[in-house]
């Protein structure tokens, strides 16, 4: 019986050491692969970043971890700044290092189709002329204000004076497709002019509201009681002072 006993307890031992010895030898090898191996600093995602993202906005989403230079990925971002200007094409991922090649001019995305919908938002079409959207150079991604000009008489009226009213109706909406854009000659890779009378259509986001006031405007064109007229906004465009026209004031 204290045979047995004793021998369990010097197996117990052995495993004991033979663990210990093992590790040690693990981690040795890993300082000894680790020697002379430069270390570098390299971003990796640690929260997902959704297509789209600009790469201004990224930071947030990702953290600082230390690799050894070997297993620094081809193209990994070293200063945050370098994403300037750029967005991802792609989701990224967790655990993903961050890399340049993942990022992409925004037109090139807009190109593409993959202009990420606002959450709650509603997805709508319309076509107008090309001369009524910016000559045709509203692009995916773009943010435009619509000019809605309307005829206060009711229909059946008996008033003769006409005096319509103009007035921006929408700003900031988000452009999310484009078709019958510019096109491109084939031999010069320059855009063709595009004829005022080319129809584009355009797909946009809205919220339900909004949709419902779009169309009013939109089915007012095609009955000649409305007109609508694109403007192409930005970050810095001002639209103060944009209060409503008609003949009272138009040539003040």
């Amino acid at each position: 019986m204290k045979t047995r006993i004793i021998g369990a307890i010097v197996a117990l031992i052995l495993a004991v050491v033979g663990a210990f010895v093992l590790v040690s030898y693990v981690r040795g090898a890993d300082l000894r692969a680790a020697e002379g191996a430069e270390l570098v600093d390299a971003y990796v995602v640690q929260q997902s970043i959704p297509e789209g993202t600009a790469g201004e906005n990224v930071a947030e989403f990702v953290r600082v971890d230390t690799v050894l230079q070997r297993n620094l990925a081809e193209g990994a971002v070293t200063d945050l700044d370098d994403l300037a200007g750029l967005v991802a094409d792609a989701d990224l991922l967790p655990g993903e290092q961050l890399l340049v090649t993942r990022f992409v001019d925004p037109d090139e995305l807009a190109a593409r189709g993959d202009v990420p919908v606002p959450e709650g938002m509603q997805l709508l079409s319309f076509t107008l002329p090309a001369d009524r959207v910016v000559g045709g150079q509203v692009r995916a991604g773009d943010r435009i204000g619509l000019v809605g000009t309307v005829d206060p008489d009711e229909v059946g009226d008996a008033e003769d004076v006409v005096n319509p009213i103009s007035q921006f109706a929408f700003h900031g909406v988000l452009v999310t497709k484009v078709q019958g854009v510019v096109a491109v000659d084939p031999e010069t890779g320059e855009a063709q002019d595009q004829g005022s009378g080319d129809n584009i259509m355009l797909t946009i986001a809205l919220s339900a509201p909004d949709v419902v006031r779009w169309v009013w405007f939109t089915e007012g064109e095609a009955a000649q009681y409305a007109q609508m007229w694109l403007t192409l906004e930005n970050e810095l465009t001002d639209n103060s002072g944009a209060g409503a026209v008609d003949g009272s004031n138009a040539w003040q």
